[in-house]
């Protein structure tokens, strides 16, 4: 079975605001849309009257903003990376917390929950997380 290929897209807006997609290294494969993801959907069909097989390609989407918005946009998704790390290290403590004040200690989950700052109902749910 053959792997799939990649492709880069680039989508610039034109003056009507319009997104309008671009294959790389496909001449002539090209479309637009209202939204990015109304152009992704059409750059498929596009694609698919070069590329049989364009249904299981993989595109890689190159978004041309200006670049202090692409700054800000990188920094959106490096922190939004990083909170979502931190936030799975939370749950994950959570649940050792809970499940320590209430088995180890032998503390009530209203009491659990006083500590950790959350509901009785939160704990409950931690303690019986699998």
């Amino acid at each position: 079975m053959a792997k799939a290929k990649t492709y880069t897209v680039t989508y610039e807006r034109d003056e009507k605001g319009l997104w309008v997609a671009h294959v790389k290294g496909i001449a002539g494969c090209h479309t637009q849309g209202r939204t990015i993801a109304q152009a992704r959907d059409r750059v498929r069909e596009a694609l698919a009257l070069f590329d049989e097989h364009a249904d299981k390609a993989r595109l890689e989407d190159d978004v041309r903003l200006p670049s202090d918005v692409n700054r800000l946009v990188s920094a959106q998704r490096s922190a939004r990376s990083k909170q979502e790390a931190v936030e799975a290290e939370l749950r994950a403590l959570n649940v050792k917390a809970a499940r320590a004040l209430t088995k180890q200690v032998g503390l009530s989950l209203r009491d659990a929950g006083e500590l950790l700052g959350a509901s009785q109902e939160s704990v409950r749910q931690w303690v019986e997380a699998s």
